[in-house]
């Protein structure tokens, strides 16, 4: 598809296989900055090793990864930290009776003082938590809160906001509505915006077209580890989307199916008229 701004990170062709399994083949996808990539997919699309590959975990077999145009060699997650590339995954790598402040800088505590002197800044860490998570809409009156006691929306609004303070120009947020209900998926999706608006380039993983639709300017279908569409927004209406995550051929063969063995079942019959008008197919 064409671009109007150069990308800030993509791969290009990769494939990445595991002894006689192919993980992934020839896929090239990109993210632009203070835009959306949608990566959408269902289990076993292949999502997992492209996030890893994205995020330097698995080094691709073939083909490469670009940032700001030059080609880089990810040897580790550490080298796509040190780039601005991070990634919140979907268990969000967080310690659930430690504080919001501890797990804000849990691995990067500010100090002061020299030497033997040198200690962990409290109030410096507890008053930029309260700043950056008041970026991010939330008003943090007692940062002592244990994380636990956050609700799934609040606490990967953490985690993002952790990110885009230490730095990262691109954030890639592995299923982040996955396990969430209606209003606090809403809430996530409105951090997501947040740091578009921002300037930071973001790829959202999901298998939910109707979470990834509404912030998303540009949707990547993955299917069996190759790209099986790759559309701007105003290329793809919602509903041709949702059609193509729900794979319309497979839920036609499917209905049939359903239908040779609902017999005279009259809720089998329902459930096969269903999954027909899922799948687009005529009566």
């Amino acid at each position: 598809m064409a671009t109007t701004e150069a990308p800030i990170y993509e791969i290009e062709h990769v494939s990445k296989y595991f002894g006689s399994v192919i993980a992934l083949k020839d896929v090239s996808m990109f993210v632009r900055p203070g835009e959306v990539t949608c990566l959408l997919g269902d289990n076993g699309a292949g999502k997992s090793t492209l996030i890893k590959t994205l995020a330097g975990v698995y080094k691709p077999d073939e083909g490469e990864n670009r940032f700001e145009g030059k080609r880089v060699d990810l040897d580790s997650p550490r080298d796509a930290l040190e780039l601005g590339i991070a990634t919140v995954y979907q268990d969000l790598a967080m310690i659930p009776l430690m504080s919001i402040w501890r797990n804000f800088f849990l691995g990067s505590e500010p100090t002061r003082g020299v030497g033997p002197f040198r200690s962990f800044d409290v109030d410096l860490a507890k008053q930029v938590t309260r700043d950056e998570m008041a970026k991010m809409g939330i008003d943090i009156r007692d940062p002592d809160q244990p994380v636990g006691t956050l609700s799934g929306g609040e606490r990967q609004s953490v985690a993002i906001a952790r990110a885009v303070y230490f730095g990262a120009k691109v954030l890639i947020l592995d299923e982040p509505t996955a396990a969430l209900g209606v209003k606090q998926a809403g809430v996530v999706l409105k951090y997501i915006i947040q740091a578009k608006q921002r300037g930071i380039g973001v790829i959202f993983i999901t298998h939910n077209p109707h979470h990834a639709y509404p912030v998303g300017e540009h949707f990547v279908i993955l299917r069996r580890g190759q790209i099986f569409g790759d559309y701007a927004k105003d290329e793809v209406p919602l509903e041709q989307l949702v059609q193509m995550m729900a794979g319309g051929a497979d839920l036609e063969v499917l209905s049939h199916e359903l239908e040779e063995a609902a017999g005279s079942d009259p809720d089998l019959e329902a459930a096969a008229r269903e999954l027909r008008q899922e799948s687009g197919a005529s009566e």
